[in-house]
């Protein structure tokens, strides 16, 4: 990732090209309140300090978030580097980018501690800034993704340790919250600084194989456009997509290596107008090219968690070279670029926040119930898996969708559905197979959980290979409940 400087007059340059009737008064008295703070202060790249708080509210802008959010921005150093006050802003801006800074303030406050503690604590203070105001995670996306721009400033030690929290906490917020162009971005430019030879190796690769499928996908997009227009579908656009590093690092290690197994490095894009328009083009891509078995993957029927939507569609091509399409409409793409954040997008008047995901509260939650920082770090592993995994979709036999993370198993599964499907399991049978109660469930799997009205509990043993918090704590309480009821009995007998 390297650094471009943005100046103020770029930033409203941009409001002015993408917002309708922007209030521009209050970005440049936001603007000049930053100015002044940080008068005289410098960056360790060099560049005065006012280059970075101008950096963020431009990628704000960029994603096309509220005017309060992108003054907030502004000034989202102010409070902490300089003599001006939180309630100075607030007169001066209101209660609403008054308290966007403030949180932003609270959320950047040096963490003394090193090591896990230090993560436990960056970890707790995500998890309380989303359940209060979302924005404030995007605001700390743009800051963080401008720090990585400029990391090379920083000595070697702090290079990894702030790409090292990117890397295993920022994006993989930025993943649940549906942002993959900012999760992909995060990634990258974390990458670069902790495996810098895979980085090259990757950039090496992604270099060579645009070099030899540039000119043949663009004639695919051609052809493309040509049967688009041929066929009625109006207002469509084809472009390619090519797949970020860190992406491609992560899937070479799941084909120990094997390229050839890889179809995504270049993929083409298909935004039209509706969902009926999506299906349509599917059936043309289908009709003009043969599909490669069991790679049509339909994400407007079955979403995946995190919101996003698209079809996917995998087909031979000429010469039998192998090529992925991805149709979806232009609401839709915003979503998949942006996810939650596309809710907040520009509307004039408007600065209210979107109802938060469930699982967002459940972060907080999860939060209030630890009493302590070694409580916190216990539970680290567990929730980065429950809340940041790969989520997959498994269904009941009624049709209706589970979602669970990666490798959940049925155990995981029956308590998601009711603590006392779990408490009651004897067995399972997945896609009318009978199979293990530790097998590793996948994205599609129809799941039928077999139960005993009197079976007396969990086999505490479940906590061997169950990965979801909530199945492992209902486990627990049972177990605890069932060890209650017998030392009960045996001292009523006694008596």
């Amino acid at each position: 990732m390297s650094e471009i400087v943005r100046t103020y007059e770029e930033l409203e340059q941009l409001v002015q090209k993408t917002y309708k009737a922007p209030d521009l008064a209050t970005l440049r008295r936001a603007y000049l309140v930053a100015k002044n703070a940080h008068e005289g202060e410098k960056r360790l790249t060099g560049h005065d300090f006012i280059s970075h708080p101008v950096a963020v509210a431009y990628k704000l802008a960029e994603m096309g978030l509220h005017l309060n959010v992108i003054a907030a921005a502004l000034m989202h150093d102010v409070a902490e580097d300089s003599d001006v006050q939180i309630e100075t802003i607030r007169t001066q801006f209101g209660d609403d980018i008054a308290s966007l800074v403030e949180s932003v303030t609270k959320l950047k406050h040096s963490i003394r501690y090193r090591g896990a503690e230090r993560y436990a604590e960056n970890m707790r203070r995500m998890f309380l800034a989303m359940a209060s105001d979302v924005r404030v995670v995007f605001m700390k996306f743009a800051d963080r993704l401008h720090n990585l721009e400029t990391l090379y400033g920083q000595p070697k030690h702090k290079q990894q340790r702030i790409a090292h929290e990117s890397l295993e906490i920022f994006a993989p917020i930025a993943g649940r919250l549906g942002m993959s162009e900012i999760k992909g971005e995060l990634e990258d430019a974390s990458f670069a600084y902790l495996f810098p030879k895979e980085y090259e190796r990757m950039k090496n690769i992604m270099d060579i194989k645009v070099r030899e499928k540039g000119a043949y996908v663009s004639r695919i997009i051609d052809q493309v456009e040509k049967l688009l227009s041929h066929t009625g579908v109006e207002d469509f656009q084809v472009h390619g997509r090519v797949k970020r590093l860190y992406s491609l690092y992560k899937k070479l290690n799941r084909y120990q290596g094997d390229l050839s197994k890889i179809y995504d490095l270049i993929a083409i894009r298909i935004l039209v107008s509706d969902v009926e328009e999506c299906y349509t083009v599917l059936g043309l891509m289908h009709q003009q090219w043969r599909p490669v078995p069991g790679r049509i993957k339909d994400y407007i029927a079955q979403p995946k968690p995190n919101g996003y939507q698209s079809l996917h569609t995998t087909v031979f091509t000429e010469n039998g070279e192998i090529v992925e399409f991805q149709i979806r409409t232009e609401e839709m793409h915003e979503l998949a670029e942006y996810g939650i954040a596309a809710h907040w997008r520009y509307k004039e008047g408007s600065h209210k926040p979107v109802k938060h995901t469930h699982w967002m509260d459940e972060l907080a939650q999860i939060q209030k119930e630890l009493q302590n920082k070694k409580d916190f770090m216990e539970q680290l592993e567990i929730m980065k898996i429950d809340v940041f995994k790969d989520r997959i979709f498994v269904f009941t036999p009624q049709g209706d969708v589970i979602d669970l993370p990666e490798g959940a198993t049925p155990i995981d599964f029956a308590y998601a559905i009711h603590s006392e499907v779990g408490n009651k399991c004897t067995a399972v049978r997945v896609n009318e197979v009978m199979r293990n109660l530790d097998t590793s469930l996948t994205s599609g799997d129809i799941v039928d959980i077999l139960t005993d009205k009197n079976r007396r509990g969990p086999n505490p043993d479940w906590l061997k290979f169950v990965k979801t918090r909530h199945a492992r704590n209902k486990i627990k309480d049972a177990t605890a409940r069932s060890v209650s009821g017998w030392l009960a009995g045996v001292l009523g007998r006694k008596k």
